[in-house]
């Protein structure tokens, strides 16, 4: 990855509707315009995530999604849907980065999010790079959180169920629901951080300590955990298999699709059919990875999109 790099330039956007959306700028005022959308949703940027390009390239912006990392009001779901998302991303692109046209990068929800906005808006996209590819279907989502992948991880599972009593087990996802909204906030997180180390547990093909601890802070785990779920239960505010029926809006958009074929939590069937619905982009499937962006032969994939689209 590229050296460490600070921001030189970062704020709140005020959306209008009772959120503050942080921002930051980094690498060269002149360069080549590119939005980074981190996954979740609810996780927040980082600053490793800056290091996906080329500071002398690039001018990058990066922004923590509404309710999570330094954005306000913390762990809100009031006015938060996929398409307030994608309208943030247009006052971005359009009074921050100040850029008729971006590069979208995006993994995971980040995926999700950059289809989306390439969809709604694909001449404001230069070119595309989606990795870990979830479309947020009902078949992706009980496969990660309602059975299918405990087949893989049943140790684990047992730690997802736990907060659960038996009889509200038939659907997890509206069981946290009720927990993750309590109005007791030790409720509230014991079900956040079972909810969490779930998909930190899951991430990587080989178990990785850094990745386990990914939200054992108390406020990002709940900020991670109520987000996602509430994204979730409204099975990401959009139409089942609207993203791979709509794939057609994304032709002439310059693309590349980065998939870890052992990925347990967004299963590369789903980045299979991206790949035949929009045959125009470039399919990397990578044998010895699982889902999350800086596993080696992953982030070799995405360092060498970068770098292509830079030039």
């Amino acid at each position: 990855m590229y050296p460490p790099v600070q921001p030189y330039r970062q704020g709140l956007l005020e959306t209008g509707d009772g959120h503050q959306v942080y921002w930051e700028l980094c690498g060269n005022p002149q360069g080549k315009p590119a939005v980074f959308l981190h996954g979740g949703p609810g996780s927040g940027c980082s600053p490793t995530h800056r290091r996906l390009f080329d500071p002398a390239r690039y001018k990058v912006l990066l922004f923590d999604q509404r309710g999570c990392g330094r954005s306000l009001p913390h762990a809100g779901l009031e006015n938060n849907t996929t398409w307030h998302l994608v309208d943030d991303i247009e006052r971005l692109r359009t009074e921050i980065l100040q850029a008729e046209q971006a590069l979208v990068f995006g993994g995971s929800w980040g995926s999700t999010l950059a289809l989306a906005y390439a969809q709604a808006h694909p001449q404001r996209v230069s070119a595309l790079i989606v990795r870990g590819i979830f479309t947020v279907r009902r078949e992706e989502l009980l496969w990660f959180y309602q059975e299918g992948a405990s087949w893989l991880f049943p140790d684990v599972w047992e730690r997802y169920l736990a907060p659960i009593p038996p009889e509200e087990r038939h659907d997890l996802m509206a069981a946290y629901r009720k927990r993750l909204t309590s109005p007791d906030p030790q409720v509230q997180l014991q079900a956040a951080h079972a909810w969490s180390q779930w998909e930190d547990h899951t991430i990587t093909l080989l178990p990785s300590p850094a990745h386990n601890q990914s939200h054992s802070d108390d406020r990002a785990a709940l900020a991670f955990a109520r987000i996602e779920n509430h994204y979730f239960v409204n099975q990401g505010f959009m139409e089942e298999g609207q993203l791979l029926r709509d794939a057609h809006k994304l032709h002439g958009i310059p693309g590349v699709i980065v998939q870890g074929r052992y990925d347990a939590c967004t299963p590369m069937r789903t980045a299979w059919e991206l790949h035949r619905a929009w045959p125009q982009a470039e399919f990397h499937v990578v044998d010895d990875a699982g889902h999350a962006f800086d596993e080696p032969g992953i982030l070799a994939q995405l360092m060498a999109a970068t770098d292509k689209f830079s030039r």
